[in-house]
């Protein structure tokens, strides 16, 4: 496959899984969090709210703070970077119009609660989950579902904070903000529906962490072998991946030996195993988890580094 062809490839998969990943919020939030007027952060989450206490449609609401976001990001973040949100903002506000076009409605107007009254717990769990899934699907594949993303990434461009740390205080602000619609009850009502968005906000946050480490999840091997150059030769050219040799040196036997040290996916484990014992099945391997691999083929150091502490360090 060419060069060209790998690149559009790459882009027609990511849009592919963007698009899929949207679907499913659409599902679960259409189905299972808004039927029960279940609070959530983010731009979607302050639409629902507002649709709760005004009855102005939420996809409305939605696409109306999406665009004043994307006038603001287009000058600070560039259209090549906001292609994908651009794709998934207008996607998606189509989804939530067809999803509550075709579903079946009760009195107040609200999808019909399919898990029945009074299931507003088992409702919010299953959604958090799909809603964490979908968001991991779409953020792996280089996408983002605009709103407080466009935020948090304007921010981080200009201050040294986390985009976790601007995301956890716009959407507390957003769920917080029920407090204030008397729509929602009394200020037992109103505190209920509160608690309940924080821990819509918790769940979704650990889903979307849980999936998206899984991906990228990172393990090291250190391997003894009689045969290390053949592992070494094999580890290097089938599953294109770097050695580092050690020397080692045994106690018990006095001999000296080459020790592997290899860095991978926790997904390529069994691949790994695989080739190691084809080669040499007496090998003895060592597998253990690492935090955090960054650098190339592995993930990005995203620190932000000041001029002046550039300087600083040169001289």
């Amino acid at each position: 496959m060419t060069i060209e062809k790998k690149i559009v490839w790459n882009e027609f998969k990511d849009y592919f899984f963007i698009t899929l990943g949207l679907i499913m919020y659409t599902i679960s939030f259409t189905v299972f969090l808004m039927p029960y007027e279940i609070v959530a952060g983010g731009v979607t989450g302050l639409s629902a709210i507002i649709y709760y206490a005004t009855g102005f449609h939420l996809e409305n609401t939605y696409i109306i703070i999406n665009l004043v976001l994307l006038v603001v990001a287009l000058k600070v973040l560039g259209f090549k970077f906001m292609m994908k949100t651009i794709y998934a903002i207008f996607t998606l506000y189509f989804l939530l119009i067809f999803a509550q076009s075709i579903l079946p409605t009760q009195e107040n107007g609200l999808p019909i609660k399919l898990l029945g009254e009074g299931q507003d717990f088992m409702s919010m769990i299953i959604g958090c989950v799909i809603t964490g899934i979908a968001l991991a699907t779409v953020f792996s594949h280089n996408g983002s579902t605009g709103g407080t993303d466009i935020i948090a990434a304007t921010v981080n461009k200009y201050h040294n904070v986390s985009l976790g740390s601007v995301l956890f205080a716009v959407d507390f602000c957003i769920i917080g903000s029920c407090m204030f619609f008397p729509q929602f009850g009394d200020y037992v009502e109103r505190a209920h529906k509160v608690m309940f968005g924080f821990c819509v906000m918790a769940m979704e946050n650990y889903v979307l962490d849980y999936v998206m480490n899984a991906r990228r999840q990172s393990v090291q091997f250190m391997i003894f072998s009689e045969k290390w150059q053949e592992i070494a030769n094999s580890i290097g050219t089938e599953m294109n991946h770097g050695v580092t040799i050690l020397d080692g040196h045994g106690w018990y036997t006095g001999k000296k030996m080459k020790v592997l040290c290899i860095l991978a996916r926790k997904n390529e484990s069994v691949n790994m195993f695989r080739l190691i014992k084809m080669i040499d099945p007496n090998a003895f391997v060592s597998q253990s988890r690492v935090i955090g691999v960054y650098g190339e083929g592995f993930e990005e150091m995203r620190v932000k580094i000041n001029k002046k502490e550039i300087t600083d360090t040169k001289s």
